[in-house]
């Protein structure tokens, strides 16, 4: 039986609610009226508390600024056809985090401190998650290390914060992506499975470059041949090559998905065949010139399922099937969607309803 743990909660003077125009929710830049605040130190978490969102005092000489120690997740709340709440896989976001904070030497964060860090926030912003059919309350779960120390060692103190921002969809249309042959996400042995600050840092200048071509995305591949295809840096990546559901499978430079994984398993309930394994960029271009590519998504929890429509090779732009006419990716899309707000039966336990 886990302990009901002590949070302090300092609710805002004032909600910004009616200021907030959910009509128009770009990703990532409204943020809800509270965030929840845990702190590490001397082997344990405490000084658990939700307060109104808002900056946060530290030295400039946090170990985090200086040598990299941060580690975030990516996770929705949905309101339910019943009115009701629920948080997806969390669980699945729960155990990654840790696996992130393992590789990055950090401190594991306590189930509870996780899970009713959670309940609490969303319990007390209630109100922002959105009514609206496609959107959800995004969560933040983020640790940062925080010793004021110019020294190359792990931090002995770190702050765990949850921020949630309503939103929409990420992505409004199928991405024209290009195929990064030059620059690297992740290398073998590296962190590339770890969703820490540095794997996006070290991938803004290639994907600001492709931008300035028309791109909305990357599609990451390895960084030994360039011969294999990895991951989006903001998703994971699905083809449908012969009828199969075939994804990159999962290594030390590619992310253990949760819509990935959801999505894998929903495929094989519905009698799709799905391969893990090592997706050859040759077999990509191949299929779309010889037909058999039929369908080829990003899969992320901001992505959620999102079609692609031009992927870019050595200058060359293929055009894929029209999304609309693509039935694995819109079928197990309205699958996923219809478990996640509670329109069709949960029989993986996947809802964590609060």
């Amino acid at each position: 039986m886990t302990d009901t743990l002590t949070i302090n909660i300092n609710k805002a003077a004032e909600s910004r609610l009616a200021d907030t125009d959910f009509a128009s929710l770009p990703f990532g830049k409204v943020f809800s009226d509270h965030m929840f605040i845990a702190e590490y130190e001397n082997g344990e978490w405490s000084n658990l508390q939700v307060l109104p969102y808002g900056p946060i005092s530290m030295s400039p000489a946090i170990s985090a600024l200086h040598y990299g120690q941060a580690i975030f997740e990516g996770m929705k709340a949905y309101r339910q056809a019943d009115n009701r709440i629920s948080v997806f896989r969390a669980d699945k976001n729960f155990e990654r985090f840790n696996k992130s904070a393992f590789r990055m030497a950090m401190p594991a964060i306590p189930r509870e401190v996780f899970m009713q860090g959670i309940a609490a926030l969303i319990e007390i912003d209630e109100q922002w998650v959105p009514h609206v059919d496609g959107y959800s309350l995004y969560l933040r779960p983020v640790m940062f290390a925080t010793d004021p120390y110019l020294g190359v060692r792990a931090s002995d103190k770190y702050t765990f914060a949850i921020l949630t921002t309503p939103t929409g969809p990420y992505y409004s249309k199928a991405l024209k992506v290009k195929i990064e042959t030059e620059y690297t996400r992740a290398d073998e042995g590296g962190v590339g499975f770890a969703k820490t600050a540095g794997n996006y840092g070290r991938s803004l200048y290639p994907f600001a470059e492709a931008s300035k071509e028309g791109f909305d995305q990357l599609i990451w591949t390895d960084s030994a041949t360039h011969e294999f295809i990895e991951e989006a840096g903001t998703a994971n990546l699905i083809f449908v090559l012969d009828g199969k559901m075939v994804t990159p499978s999962i290594r030390s430079t590619v992310l253990d998905g949760v819509t990935r994984d959801t999505l894998i398993q929903l495929a094989k309930k519905a009698g799709i065949e799905v391969e893990e394994r090592r997706v050859s960029i040759k077999e990509v271009i191949e299929g779309i010139e010889n037909g058999t590519l039929t369908d080829a998504f990003a899969a992320g929890t901001a992505a959620t399922v999102t079609p692609i429509g031009q992927i870019s090779y050595e200058g060359t732009l293929y055009t894929l099937a029209d999304p609309e006419t693509r039935t694995v990716s819109k079928a197990i899309a309205k699958t996923l969607n219809d478990i996640r707000y509670g329109l069709a039966e949960d029989e993986f336990g996947w809802n964590w309803v609060l």
